[in-house]
Order: structure tokens, then C-alpha cells, then sequence
């Protein structure tokens, strides 16, 4: 009998391995180069935090002692909490865009609500100020909270009114409403700096959202109206103003309104252009009682003079220099919006801050980003770095140009 040869049977297909190409999809993406922005607002903010903890282990020592506490103890908290704020940064910077816009509701309405318990008997009073909350024997300012909160939920507003802002009604409503509701929640505490800088955080993202001009000047005139009768209707934010205007041989000044001003004009003015070294300064031993908190600047300049001055200024510029140029590449207005809102709030913050050591302000309680003794200070601005890199994540990738079509750029060919 003859047999028939079967016929080969086909090769099957080998099956196609998706889990190797997602692993290598995910890997890609987590590995995927970072932008010179991203780069930038890291570095410089990492640089300011680990200035500002040198400059608070030298600044706080002395007072700690006096306190019956470790030199290192005020010091070893504040980098506790850099050790928790700067994971949680780049954690945050994994996020997308789209995170950040779901949660601009629910983040106001939790700061709002933990800025109203300070009206509650955890409320803690400090120099006519009740803006902390007492937890477990700490001291947290849910205001910080309300900064960044507030930036990410108006640019959230007007990206959602991009193509209604031509409208005045659309600009205000409900932006202004809810805005002034939870900078009212900050100043019923008695907070005046920390809600001046709210105020021209809210100016920032109208800024930047691109609304006319004429739109713009009202909500301005109505906040200049509102803190200048904020300041004055105080007697003691009155005295504090007038206090500015005051000779430093005035002897009533001295020992009420501009005691700690003056102490720190003369710090900085005796550490001169290169200082009198790191941990040699003489207006810590109890001449400035808040050198670690809202007079680091002056303890800088004194230690370490004006270059040590000059260095801390050009870090607040390079990291404003990157935001913007995120700003200007980024195509997402609500990106766009969101980071004029954080810059303007760290940048006014940093200004005023100068501007009260070096006299030039009253003295509004603003501490100094990054740099200045408080926990919930540093960790919310460590957040909102964390939520400006994120942003810098979503930038369009830069085309490279090869070196060979640069050149025939230059020498006016171009290959085809």
C-alpha cells in the first residue's frame, strides 16, 4: 500500500511578547530625559533647602541653648522635615496634568477647612496672630497650604474660562468669591503678610491666564483698597508702619516697632562684603530673636556678607528664570496659569521678606522660602515644586538638530 506523505503542517507564529515590549514601554518612560527646566527648579530648590538648614544650625544654636535644648535640636527638625518634603517633590512630579486639575476642588476645600480650625480651641496665638494649630504638641500654619491650594484651583478656574475671559463676569465668578473666601479665612487669624502674599498670588494667575487689561485693574484696585485698610484699621500693624519711617536713633522706636530691623541692618552691615565666617554672627545671642525664622536673611548677610547675600538672591532668580521659560514653551494654559500663580507667591514672598530685614517693609511676619525656620514653610513650597516639576514633565520634547544640518544651516544649504 502506498503512502501518502502527510503534508507538513504550517509553523505556527511565534506569539508576540507583549509583557517584554510594556515592561520596556514603562521603562522607557521613567528613564525618559528630563528637561532643562525640570533640572533647573530641582537644583535650585534643593540648593535653598540645604542652604537654609546650614544657615538655621548656625543661626538657631545659640537660642536652642538657651533654651535648654540641644544646639543641633531646631536644626535636626528642620531637616526631618527636608527629608520628608523632598521625596515627596519628586513623588509629586510623577503625576500628569490631569491629576492636578482633578484635585483643585478637593485640595481648597481641605485647606480651607484646616485653616478654619484655628478658630477652634486648637488654635495657637502668637503675636496677635492666630494662625497655627496645636497637633500632638506641634505647630502647623494650614495657611502655607492654602498658597498652593489656591494657585492650582485658579488656574484650574480660568483654564476651564479660556475662551470666556474676555467677559468680566466670567473672570470674577466665581474666581473672586471663593478666592477672597479663603484669604478672608486667613486674615480673620490676623495674618496681614501671609494674606498680602494670597492676594498677589491670585493677581498672578489673572496675569498669566492673559485676561485685558481693563478686566485686570479692578481686582487690583479692590486688593490694594482692601490691605491698605487691613493695615490701618490695626493699631498695631499701624505702629509697625509707622514704626518704618522712624530715625534708628529714636529711642521709642528701638525698644517697640523696629527693634529687630535695626539689629539686623547692623548685622549686615558689620559682616560687609565677604562676612565674619559661617557660625560667627553676634546678633544671634539674643539680639534677633527670630534669626532663624523671618531674620535668616540678615544672619546670611552677616556670616557670610554680600556675597553670601548675592548667592541667595541669584538662586531665586535662576529658579524664576526656569519657571518662566516653562511657561513660555508650555501649551497648556492651565499649566501656564498655575505656575505664575506659584512663582509670583514664592518670588513676593522672597522679596518681602529682603525687604523687611533690609527696612524697606514693615514687618509683615513672611518668612523667607525654603531657607526660613518652619516645617509647614519649607514643606509646602517643597509640594509646590513638586507640582512645577511635574508640569515640566508634560513640556513638548525639543527636536534635536543634527551637527551636520546645523552646519548646512550656517552655510545656507539645506539637504533635502
Amino acid at each position: 500500500m502506498t503512502q501518502v506523505a502527510a503534508r507538513p503542517s504550517a509553523r505556527p507564529e511565534p506569539e508576540p511578547r507583549v509583557h517584554g515590549l510594556a515592561a520596556r514601554v514603562r521603562l522607557g518612560r521613567i528613564f525618559r530625559p528630563v528637561s532643562g527646566e525640570f533640572v533647573m527648579i530641582a537644583s535650585t530648590a534643593l540648593l535653598l533647602t540645604v542652604f537654609g538648614l546650614v544657615m538655621i544650625l548656625s543661626a538657631s544654636s545659640a537660642n536652642a541653648l538657651s533654651q535648654g535644648k540641644g544646639p543641633y535640636s531646631i536644626a535636626l527638625i528642620q531637616a526631618l522635615i527636608a527629608a520628608v518634603g523632598v521625596p515627596l517633590m519628586f513623588l509629586m512630579s510623577r503625576f500628569r496634568v490631569t491629576f492636578w486639575k482633578r484635585m483643585a476642588w478637593p485640595m481648597l476645600i481641605v485647606a480651607v477647612g484646616a485653616q478654619m480650625l484655628v478658630f477652634t480651641p486648637l488654635g495657637v496665638e502668637n503675636d496677635g496672630n492666630t494662625n497655627w494649630l496645636n497637633v500632638g504638641g506641634q505647630l502647623l500654619q494650614p495657611s502655607e497650604f492654602i498658597k498652593l491650594s489656591l494657585a492650582i484651583w485658579a488656574g484650574f478656574i480660568l483654564w476651564r474660562k479660556q475662551d470666556l475671559l474676555g467677559r468680566w463676569q466670567h473672570v470674577f465668578i466665581p474666581l473672586l468669591p471663593v478666592a477672597f473666601l479663603a484669604i478672608g479665612s486667613v486674615y480673620g487669624g490676623g495674618d496681614l503678610g501671609t494674606s498680602m502674599v494670597l492676594f498677589l498670588l491670585l493677581l498672578g494667575t489673572m496675569f498669566f491666564s492673559g485676561v485685558r487689561l481693563r478686566i485686570f485693574i479692578l481686582p487690583m484696585l479692590l486688593i490694594a483698597a482692601a490691605v491698605l485698610v487691613f493695615a490701618f484699621t490695626n493699631e498695631r500693624r499701624r505702629s509697625l508702619i509707622l514704626s518704618m519711617f522712624s530715625a534708628q536713633s529714636d529711642a521709642s522706636c528701638y525698644l517697640s516697632g523696629c527693634y529687630q530691623q535695626v539689629h539686623a541692618i547692623w548685622g549686615m552691615a558689620n559682616g560687609g562684603i565677604f562676612g565674619l565666617g559661617l557660625g560667627n554672627s553676634q546678633q544671634k545671642y539674643g539680639w534677633l530673636p527670630a534669626a532663624s525664622n523671618d531674620y535668616i536673611f540678615a544672619i546670611v548677610g552677616e556670616e557670610l556678607g554680600l556675597i553670601g547675600c548675592a548667592l541667595v538672591l541669584g538662586l531665586f532668580v535662576l529658579f524664576a528664570v526656569a519657571v518662566f521659560r516653562m511657561i513660555r514653551r508650555s501649551d497648556d494654559l492651565f499649566v501656564r496659569i498655575t505656575s505664575g500663580g506659584i512663582v509670583v507667591w514664592i518670588l513676593s514672598q522672597a522679596l518681602i521678606n529682603v525687604g523687611v530685614v533690609l527696612r524697606i517693609f514693615p514687618v509683615l511676619g513672611v518668612p523667607l522660602p525654603f531657607m526660613s525656620q518652619g516645617g509647614t514653610s519649607l514643606l509646602s513650597v517643597l509640594l509646590a515644586c513638586g507640582v512645577l516639576l511635574s508640569f515640566a514633565r508634560s513640556l513638548p520634547v525639543e527636536a534635536k538638530t543634527p551637527a551636520g544640518s546645523r552646519a548646512a544651516g550656517r552655510s545656507g544649504k539645506v539637504a533635502r
